[in-house]
């Protein structure tokens, strides 16, 4: 407390120095009136930092030193004060403020702070020319370093001088012929003997990829012959697999026969490899073999088939059944062992593979259906929850008829989950050579048709386009030889040979005789049904190209099957037809517009079995509406390459206008005569034309 007296330490006690005091709160004082302290701001940012780290430092110092004198120190006496102390302080406080002072400091602050924002321009440019300068000599150095590592590289020289070469082969369309074989010859002087050196090097390995291209097959052999012994290993490197790739496109047969057997024994190891297993699957699809192939495939069954060979005469067999007839007792280990690699490669996503698919279809086909085998394989192709399995299918042969055997053997359950996931790929389906195959087995099995017409033919009929759009597709699709199929079929059913090749005839009566078993729906009413469906599209589009049509023999073959068997109002169609019709008076390059005519104006389809016309229901009445437009020019029709349609219409007994016709050809019987001696190409047998214009004389006599 104030005025209360406590024991001072002694100036030995305190070794001659002076003990700090603090102020007393209740001590009398003045109120002081200070100068200010002039201050001037820092001439940069960088200063201010070390102004308040310095002030940051000195106060964490006064700190720690008044903590450490509160512990020795006494409160304060003012009894120990010295007058003349006192006084001091007293003469302090009555010294008055200039107010001029305070506006000289505050004008030489505005002065410091417009001379820091002069300098800090050019002294930031400095900065940022000295940093270019640094950076420029730090990437010029590690440009140097890097030089010097590649020229301490063996064989670096010859590198250095053939990818100089390459830079000059690359750019084809600059380099003269004459140049450029001067320039391959001394590439090949230079890789001669050195090849292997090279094709392990990412950057140096396109030098032998361009020497490949540009060399002749002499080049190309040696080249081959050099890697020989390497080629699993190229399979496997990031970048030298594209060399194998371009040996096998570039060489001939005697190559090829040098690279695949080096792949024999190592079937399962690459195929699982990130690289080498796109190496392995090209070779396996476009270049091998059919004994090539049966090797690396019999490699799936078991490790004994990577050792033992196929001792049996003849070529080496990859038919699974085959070799469970001769060794029954293996079937359990192979069956497992094939199954297990084909569950690899689906669980790594890498299904894409045509040796894969060829592998299921061997497991599926000797699997007997609704077994656990059967069973597990459905489930192991509902099991992608993204599809890739199951499309990737569809575009191979042997993947192709997987899926059809599958949908044939499943239940209505199992197809529906199945085709859900191709809704996406129904029209590039439709236009590939084994994609349509799944279309038509969905088409010949599923007995939900309502299902089927709702996911294949929205994508199929391009119904989502406009109509200009959606019809200019639709043309280009029906006069295409694959893409034409998934839309015919319906329409032509089982009576249409010409429109499948015999590969798809022999899967489809296959499936034919599965769905006895496992389908309920009569197949013709499943038919009717699909075409009632897709009939308003079909119609509509033919109303509206009518003329292209009648351009292509494809063309017509389209037209002929929709407008004979589709379901619904056809007037439309039939009067462009005939519209279309009237410019083709004479078309000797173009017998199918004729023959189309020709059947419309019948009523029905020509059965050569029977021999015999099959009219359609409801009846076409095309001869009326043709009749309308040709009428002016009949005696030119009569007497030209189409002279079978003025036949056809003067035989038909549903004409009303059957008369009309037989007059107008009795005032032109001259100009008949006179075309029924014509002659062929031969001279010797009557032409097409005479033949018809003889039995149109008869019906006129």
């Amino acid at each position: 407390m104030v005025g209360v007296k406590r024991s001072v330490d002694a100036g030995d006690d305190r070794k001659g120095k002076r003990t700090k005091t603090k102020t007393p709160v209740s001590a009398p004082t003045k109120k002081s009136k200070s100068a200010p302290v002039k201050t001037s701001k820092p001439e940069s940012k960088k200063a201010e930092k070390t102004g308040k780290s310095d002030k940051k430092a000195s106060k964490k110092k006064a700190q720690k030193e008044e903590s450490e004198d509160d512990d020795d120190e006494d409160d304060f006496d003012l009894d120990d004060v010295d007058d003349s102390e006192i006084d001091a302080l007293d003469n302090d406080e009555d010294d008055d403020v200039d107010m001029n002072d305070i506006e000289e400091d505050a004008g030489s602050d505005e002065d410091s702070k417009e001379e820091t924002k002069k300098s800090q321009p050019a002294k930031s440019a400095d900065v940022d020319a000295q940093n270019k300068s640094t950076s420029r000599e730090s990437h010029a150095k590690q440009k140097a370093l890097l030089q010097e590592r590649r020229a301490a590289r063996p064989n670096a020289d010859t590198i250095a001088r053939s990818k100089k070469l390459w830079e000059q082969l690359r750019r084809k369309s600059h380099v003269p012929l004459e140049e450029r074989k001067k320039l391959i010859k001394e590439l090949f002087e230079i890789i001669t003997g050195r090849v292997k050196d090279f094709v392990f090097k990412h950057d140096s390995v396109r030098v032998i990829q361009t020497a490949l291209k540009y060399a002749n097959l002499e080049q190309r052999k040696l080249i081959a012959t050099e890697l020989k012994g390497s080629y699993k290993e190229l399979a496997q490197s990031r970048y030298a697999k594209f060399l194998v790739g371009k040996l096998i496109v570039h060489g001939d047969a005697e190559v090829r026969d040098l690279i695949v057997p080096e792949f024999y024994g190592h079937a399962k190891r690459l195929i699982r490899h990130p690289e080498g297993s796109w190496i392995l699957d090209d070779i396996y699809r476009s270049v091998a073999t059919k004994e090539q192939k049966a090797n690396l495939l019999r490699e799936w069954y078991g490790p004994e088939f990577v050792i033992f060979k196929d001792e049996r005469e003849g070529p080496p067999s990859a038919d699974l059944s085959k070799i469970l007839e001769e060794h029954p007792e293996k079937r359990g280990p192979i069956m497992h062992f094939l199954h297990e690699l084909i569950n690899q490669l689906v669980q790594k996503k890498t299904s894409g593979f045509t040796m894969l698919h060829d592998a299921m279809l061997q497991y599926y086909l000797n699997t007997k259906p609704g077994s656990s085998e059967a069973n597990e394989f459905i489930e192991l192709l509902k099991g992608d929850e993204e599809g890739d399995l199951v499309k990737n299918l569809a575009f191979t042969k042997s993947g192709a008829r997987v899926m059809a055997l599958s949908l044939a053997y499943s239940n209505a359950k199992d197809r529906k989950l199945l085709t859900r996931f191709y809704k996406d790929t129904i029209k590039m389906m439709a236009g590939d050579a084994h994609g349509h195959m799944v279309l038509l087995a969905a088409y010949e099995v599923i007995d939900d048709t309502k299902l089927t017409a709702k996911m294949v033919f929205p994508e199929l009929l391009n119904q989502a386009m406009d109509a200009e759009s959606r019809n200019d597709e639709l043309l280009y699709q029906v006069t295409d030889l694959t893409a034409r199929i998934p839309i015919l079929q319906p329409f032509a059913g089982d009576r249409a040979k010409w429109l499948l090749p015999e590969g798809d005839l022999e899967l489809l009566k296959e499936i034919r005789e599965i769905r006895k078993e496992t389908s309920k729906k009569e197949p013709e009413i499943r038919r009717q049904e699909l075409v009632k469906a897709a009939s308003p599209a079909v119609l509509e589009f033919i109303a509206a190209r009518a003329e292209p049509l009648l351009e292509s023999s494809f063309g017509c073959q389209f037209l002929a099957e929709v407008l004979f068997n589709a379901d619904g109002d056809k007037s439309a169609a039939l009067a462009a037809v005939a519209e279309a019709a009237k410019t083709k008076i004479d078309t000797p390059e173009s017998p199918f517009v004729g023959r189309l005519l020709k059947s419309l104006v019948q009523g029905g389809p020509f059965n050569p079995a029977e021999k015999k016309v099959e009219k359609v229901e409801p009846a076409l009445d095309f001869h009326g509406l043709l009749y309308e437009q040709i009428k002016e020019e009949t005696m030119s029709w009569a007497t030209g390459s189409n002279v079978f349609v003025v036949v056809a219409l003067a035989e038909s007994d549903d004409f009303e206008k059957k008369g009309e016709l037989l007059k107008t050809l009795k005032k032109g019987k001259k100009a008949l005569e006179k075309a029924s001696s014509e002659t062929g190409k031969d001279g010797k047998k009557s032409s097409p034309v005479a033949s018809g214009a003889k039995l149109l004389l008869e019906k006129i006599r």
